[in-house]
């Protein structure tokens, strides 16, 4: 069996243990809502790899890609495939120590800020695991943190000379309820929405979830990709 096939059987797999707990009460479950052209972006999926709506994508395209870690399969992917240039999202130094020892192309922008739904300054905990660079702003209870300047994505286009964002991908450990309130509020243009729900997390929870995926419909936009964890989803706002 074809990586492509295998990967595709395990993704079935976990969708049916998804929706097995999401019968029980455990979890929500949720299933796309429009048919789209899809094409995997990067790595593996839920590791560096993305599922992306490749309509409208080409060289001119603004994509922003929020939280880098150590992993920037996705972004020399999509650097690759659409010619875009990709601006990169992280505040945290281990993941800049990590990029300093990479071959980057100039199309990888690196802005080393948090996003958020305020301008100033956050919190951020190390994982558990310290062979990740990741860390968070929402797992901080009896941890060493680290303050780390952030802000808004409106901020973020205002000094990037943005008026809209065709691609934004968001995997910020538990921070993106707060940035999709912003969002919406805000009212930016953004055209096609990644994002990793991190509702696994005991400071979280499914209906963190429940509620973005509601108040995201409420704005236009519409889940065309969810994988089978329940995990990483892919919006595209009505036109």
């Amino acid at each position: 069996m074809g990586n492509s096939r295998l990967e595709s059987a395990k993704d079935a797999v976990r969708r049916l243990r998804w929706r097995l707990r999401a019968a029980t009460g455990d979890a929500s479950f949720h299933r796309a809502e429009v048919r789209a052209r899809v094409e995997r972006v990067g790595g593996v999926l839920g590791h560096g790899g993305w599922m992306v709506c490749p309509n409208h994508l080409d060289a001119e395209s603004v994509v922003y890609s929020v939280g880098i870690g150590d992993d920037i399969s996705f972004d020399l992917a999509m650097i690759r495939r659409f010619g875009v240039k990709v601006q990169a999202v992280d505040p945290t130094p281990a993941s800049h120590a990590w990029l300093a020892t990479q071959q980057l192309p100039p199309e990888f922008v690196l802005h080393p800020v948090g996003l958020a739904g305020y301008d100033g300054t956050a919190s951020f905990a190390a994982a558990d695991n310290p062979d990740w660079v990741s860390h968070s702003m929402v797992r901080t209870e009896n941890r060493a943190v680290e303050s780390f300047p952030v802000a808004r994505l409106s901020t973020l286009m205002e000094r990037l000379g943005h008026n809209h964002v065709d691609l934004l991908k968001v995997d910020i450990e538990g921070a993106e309820y707060d940035v999709i309130d912003d969002m919406l509020s805000s009212g930016v243009d953004v055209r096609q929405f990644l994002v990793e729900f991190h509702h696994r997390f005991d400071e979280v929870g499914w209906k963190k979830t429940d509620q973005a995926i509601a108040d995201l419909r409420s704005a236009g936009f519409r889940l065309f990709y969810v994988n089978g964890r329940g995990e990483e989803y892919g919006f595209l706002r009505d036109t």
